[in-house]
């Protein structure tokens, strides 16, 4: 068999995970590959992209996440032999988890594939390590963070502290210098939080995370990373490797 041919066959067993990804996002491909690098001959990533220009409390961004769209994006994602979706976006957190947890049956209902998203992992996640108060780091304007709060509030995670960028437009938030995302993650941290949560897919704290946990002696769990995670998790890969933060070394879950 010529090298061709052993390379077409490696990339046919690798397990293949779709995202449906926020169409203005420039930051959660491109870093969902950096961290794909050492599970490249395991697992490999698709994506599908679902009209989002924006994030506020407004009718117009709620139109954006409507389930009808958002699972035919998933039905096109699934022309492909997946081993399961994940939606690539945190719009659960403001909208409330029963719009993701309805997401997933109707997706798994539709294509047959185990699914997930950005919220339901970051609460597995926080229920796995105990975490009951965090620090939130978002880019949103303050009514979209204040509801946050609120949605995370009512499932048992307490937000002590939070710092936003008061940004709406998502090509904005992509477009973050990682310095104001240093300061941002700052900002968000406390004494009273067990954890701080990164909540937005296009801003790419991801790559800081390594570097502002050891700064701030606390783990931080990103939205990209997380849905990497749990993405791969459905999968059936272990996704343990350094350089990306406590959750991906394995620290913080079971």
């Amino acid at each position: 068999m010529g090298h061709v041919d052993t390379t077409l066959k490696s990339l046919q067993q690798l397990k293949k995970i779709g995202h449906i990804t926020p169409s203005s996002n420039t930051a959660l491909e491109t870093i969902t590959s950096l961290m794909n690098v050492g599970l490249a001959n395991r697992c490999s990533h698709h994506f599908a992209r679902l009209r989002v220009k924006a994030v506020r409390l407004d009718q117009a961004t709620e139109a954006q996440f409507a389930l009808d769209t958002m699972v035919a994006a998933a039905e096109l994602l699934a022309d492909a032999p997946l081993d399961a979706i994940v939606w690539n976006g945190t719009s659960a957190s403001w909208l409330g988890l029963q719009r993701d947890e309805e997401l997933c049956q109707r997706i798994s209902e539709r294509t047959g594939l185990r699914a997930s998203t950005a919220t339901l992992a970051f609460h597995e996640v926080f229920r796995s390590m105990g975490a009951t108060r965090i620090g939130l780091a978002v880019p949103y304007v303050d009514e979209v963070t204040t509801k946050i709060c609120e949605v995370y509030g009512r499932l048992g995670v307490n937000v002590v502290s939070h710092s936003s960028l008061r940004q709406s437009v998502n090509l904005d938030i992509g477009n973050n210098s990682m310095d104001d995302i240093r300061k941002l993650l700052r900002a968000a941290d406390s004494p009273e939080a067990d954890c701080i949560a990164v909540v937005c897919t296009n801003l790419p704290a991801t790559l800081l995370v390594e570097e502002m946990e050891r700064e701030l002696g606390k783990p931080i769990i990103d939205s990209i990373a997380v849905t990497f995670w749990k993405g791969c998790m459905l999968a059936g890969i272990d996704p343990t490797m350094s350089n990306w933060g406590a959750l991906m070394r394995g620290e913080l879950t079971g």
